[in-house]
């Protein structure tokens, strides 16, 4: 394939990773363990070696965009891990994958195989497969489309565009529209058209530094279990009951607790990563009934937001910004550097991996996680991961962010079954 240039919020994800660590792990659960473990692996590499977004790598540019060119997919992006035994020796083991990020230059994504995994589902031994994902080939929704793809579904996953050669000259008129662009947005902000931008809330003891023993663990429900106007609502509801009481015993005041969810944006999608974070309270202090619905409102307002053409102006303007521009702006982020308000207290991202039709070898899906990953003033997130029927409501947490972090999952595990 010809080689084409990230388009800048890839550039900008792929030079962050140096200061942040940003690899993704996409769990799944599968009934059963191949008999043929070699078989089951060579049919995946197959059809990794079939789809043209699973071949890629980054090659770096010392004045340009980087590019993206397609390289073979090799044995060692397959790593079959000796059997933990049990389902939280198999947690701690995903957890400590954190440790070996992904250089995208050489692969993009690696395959972790835990086989004859006991309590990860019921009725027997699980395969547990962790997809490792770079964030720059994509975030959430595209990176679960290309695990489908590895895992039997067929549906295609679209290439993104090349940024064109020159659009960095269209960027003094970018700027100028997106400028206009700010302008309409405040009067209509101003005239009530559109909610204001989330306020910034107090860093709690969850936006501490991640030190200590880093945990992950995973709650798994049915989705008729967990009632609201959406999974994503619900659960947010319940991490607003569980945070809070968890926050207020450590001495913490959580009156204004928020959440920071990432939202996908609309219209086409341009680059790997097409989504925006945005701040929502989580109203602790209010009944369940009436929470949910504020917590829903919070969140159809943000979604209006992100979808005013202002915003579409000031993503396409950044989109025009010159590589070494973007890159130097990216050296000077201090990721050491603290402040005493944060846009949320903890981290929900929620992505719906569709049907249960994906397979290991003969063995079917039983569920599907995530770990989203910690970061200097976020020492506490939540992943909520459904497929088919199943939802896995996922907690990753520094111990000085949470404590005791079984006594903080068992919270959360009340607030969901309490709804």
């Amino acid at each position: 394939m010809t080689a084409r240039r990230l388009a800048a919020v890839d550039a900008q994800t792929y030079w962050m990773s140096a200061k942040m660590p940003n690899d993704q792990f996409l769990l799944y659960g599968f009934a059963g363990t191949p008999a043929d473990m070699h078989g089951a692996l060579q049919q995946i590499r197959a059809r990794a070696s079939g789809c043209p977004e699973l071949r890629l790598r980054v090659r770096d540019r010392v004045l340009g965009y980087p590019e993206w060119v397609s390289g073979a997919v090799t044995s060692d992006q397959f790593v079959v891990h000796d059997s933990p035994g049990v389902w939280p020796d198999c947690l701690a083991e995903v957890c400590a994958l954190a440790g070996d990020q992904l250089d995208p230059r050489t692969m993009a994504w690696r395959l972790h195989v835990f086989p004859d995994v006991s309590g990860a589902v019921d009725g027997g031994a699980a395969t547990v497969a962790v997809l490792q994902v770079a964030h720059v080939l994509g975030d959430g929704v595209r990176s679960s489309a290309l695990a489908a793809w590895l895992f039997g579904r067929d549906a295609t996953v679209p290439t993104a565009p090349s940024r064109p050669a020159l659009q960095s000259v269209t960027l003094p008129w970018r700027m100028y529209r997106a400028a206009r662009g700010h302008r309409q947005l405040v009067r209509d902000t101003d005239a009530g058209l559109v909610a204001p931008q989330a306020e910034s809330r107090p860093a709690l003891r969850s936006n501490s530094r991640p030190d200590g023993v880093r945990s992950v663990r995973t709650v798994i429900r049915r989705r008729a279990q967990i009632p609201g106007p959406t999974v994503t609502v619900g659960v947010l509801a319940a991490v607003s009951t569980a945070l809070a009481a968890h926050l207020r015993e450590l001495g913490d005041d959580p009156s204004r607790l928020g959440a920071e969810v990432p939202m996908a944006k609309g219209g086409i999608r341009l680059a790997h990563n097409h989504f925006g974070n945005v701040g929502v309270d989580l109203h602790p202090d209010l009944p369940h009934a009436e929470r949910v619905t504020r917590i829903a409102a919070e969140l159809d307002q943000r979604r209006r937001r992100a979808a005013h053409p202002a915003m579409l102006a000031a993503s396409r303007a950044t989109a025009a910004v010159p590589a070494p521009l973007l890159r130097w702006g990216v050296t000077q982020f201090d990721p050491t550097l603290r402040s005493p308000t944060v846009t949320g207290n903890t981290v929900v991202s929620s992505v719906n991996r569709g049907a249960a039709d994906l397979r290991f070898g003969a063995a079917p899906v039983a569920l599907t996680a995530g770990y989203p990953a910690l970061s200097p003033l976020m020492g506490v997130t939540h992943g909520v991961h459904g497929i088919g029927d199943t939802v896995a409501v996922s907690v990753h947490a520094a111990e000085s962010a949470i404590g005791d972090v079984d006594a903080y999952v068992e919270r959360l595990s009340a607030a969901l079954t309490a709804q």
